[in-house]
């Protein structure tokens, strides 16, 4: 079983009066591991050194030398790509060839962000006055304090960390108490970069620790990636030490598909967008809108696609959707599942016998339901999980009104052949994201974030950056001479 330590100051260390918490296998049960559960002390003392850090040595390292870091750290987490992901899906249960991937997909991001280390130029600004000069500096924030969710431990610090690091912040990460092995394993990585000590700092630990972090005057950003009431709880602590908050939520996003659209590649998409992951993602295409033209044909083929959905180890390669990630998530998805058979809906898929190769794993069958209203608990809820709800909608209005009812705004898709019409929808929906024929697509260089109640502020993408930068003002006044107003009036 692995003991796993915390990162501050460069040192690995324990938690305070060693306080431990498990970690669990969703598809064996089992313990794999230990991580360590941080007190509020230990917490300060991760800020401490991440500010210290920030004041002495980090702030006198040249965006070129950052970005060698960076670079050596992606090299590093590359190398170790497989490794990796077999640790975040023993952690959370997904599939081995997602949670490779994903690694890769972080060690891009270091990359990306490494591009832009040397260069957060200022503006010069044109004044009314022409004996004036005025510019700008791009200065880092200070210390940031990074804070990621138990679905996507590596990717999710990776679009916090890489922006961080680059714009010349100090930092101090917590994961979720649910998934923290690949992030605490990264310390390793972090040292053998050469990072100077204090730059990053690991904690790890449940409420104290969170709390602890998010109530710090001392930081310059907070950022979470999670549920929506940890992050109106962060915002509103957040406001009483006046820190800037980047907050990436829930969503029930709608994926829609017009009776023109590709079927085959609209029902794959789909699949993609609901049960990839076992639905515990953010963006997942929870909500299906379905013209009535096309409909019921939609609605047998992805009920008999969701059925032959393989579940299985996530670590075995002919899996195509693993348990889900802990006991708690999996307790409220069975709740929000059996409320969905009670409110009028029809269940297509879902009710299919687990079979005892499955018994010990923190299983839920791909679900489906049809007819399902728009102002059902299954279409408002985010239920983080492998449920799908089938809407019909009949013309274009009704779909983006239906689309855009709801607290939600972060992703969404549209699956047409006809441009006009693709231009015209993403316009209308209220999302940070909308797809064009495809779902669950993201790039380095693409901003994600979403608006409503799933957040505010941007990851990926040059927008990021601005998360994690202040502007300075500086004038200069190059007229030789000042204006007295307070001499006397025989001396004016």
């Amino acid at each position: 079983m692995t003991r796993y330590r915390m990162l501050i100051g460069g040192e690995s260390v324990d938690a305070q009066g060693d306080r431990r918490l498990e970690a669990t296998n969703p598809y064996t049960r089992e313990v794999f591991a230990t991580i360590p559960d941080a007190s509020s002390a230990d917490v300060r003392a991760a800020v401490a050194a991440a500010r210290t850090a920030f004041e002495t040595t980090w702030c006198k390292v040249s965006g070129a030398e950052r970005a060698r870091l960076m670079h050596r750290l992606a090299d590093l987490i590359e190398e170790r790509a497989d490794e990796l992901g077999r640790l975040e899906s023993t952690d959370n249960g997904k599939i081995l060839r997602e949670t490779s991937g994903q690694a890769r997909f972080a060690a891009r991001n270091y990359r990306f962000f490494a591009g832009y280390a040397d260069k957060l130029y200022g503006r010069t600004i044109p004044l009314d006055t022409p004996a004036s000069l005025d510019y700008t500096l791009r200065e880092p924030v200070g210390v940031a304090a990074l804070i990621t969710a138990w679905n996507s431990p590596m990717q999710l610090l990776a679009n916090k960390l890489a922006p961080a690091l680059a714009a010349g912040n100090t930092v101090v990460i917590k994961p979720s108490e649910h998934a923290s092995a690949t992030t605490l394993e990264l310390a390793n990585l972090i040292a053998a970069a050469g990072f100077p000590p204090g730059v990053v700092n690991i904690v790890s630990g449940g409420v104290e620790a969170g709390t602890a972090l998010v109530t710090d005057a001392q930081l310059g950003r907070i950022s979470f990636t999670g549920s929506v009431p940890t992050g109106q709880a962060i915002a509103a602590a957040a406001a009483r030490t006046l820190v800037p908050v980047t907050l990436e939520l829930g969503g029930k996003s709608p994926n829609i598909v017009f009776p023109d659209a590709d079927l085959h590649r609209a029902v794959t998409g789909a699949l993609i967008g609901i049960f990839s992951a076992g639905g515990q993602t953010c963006i997942a295409g929870s909500r299906l809108l379905v013209h009535g033209a096309i409909y019921d044909e939609v609605v047998s083929t992805i009920a008999a696609r969701a059925k032959a959905i393989r579940l299985g180890d996530p670590l075995a390669p002919a899996t195509q959707m693993g348990p889900v990630a802990n006991q708690p998530q999996y307790r409220r998805i069975r709740e929000l599942v059996a409320a969905g058979k009670e409110s009028g809906a029809t269940m297509v898929a879902g009710d299919e016998a687990l079979g005892a190769e499955l018994a010990r794993g923190l299983f839920v069958r791909p679900t489906v339901f049809a007819g399902v209203s728009n102002t059902a608990g299954l279409a408002r809820e985010e239920i983080f999980g492998p449920v799908l709800s089938i809407i019909r909608f009949e013309d274009d209005d009704e779909a983006v009104a239906l689309a855009n009812d709801s607290e939600f705004g972060l992703a969404s898709a549209i699956w047409t052949n006809d441009l006009a019409r693709a231009h015209r929808v993403a316009r209308r929906l209220v999302a940070g994201t909308v797809w064009v024929n495809t779902y669950r697509a993201s790039a380095a260089q693409a901003p994600f974030g979403g608006v409503r109640r799933s957040g505010y502020g941007r990851e990926r993408g040059r927008e990021a950056l601005d998360e994690y930068l202040r502007t300075k003002n500086v004038m200069i006044d190059l007229s030789g001479s000042t204006s007295d107003p307070f001499a006397a009036l025989e001396e004016r």
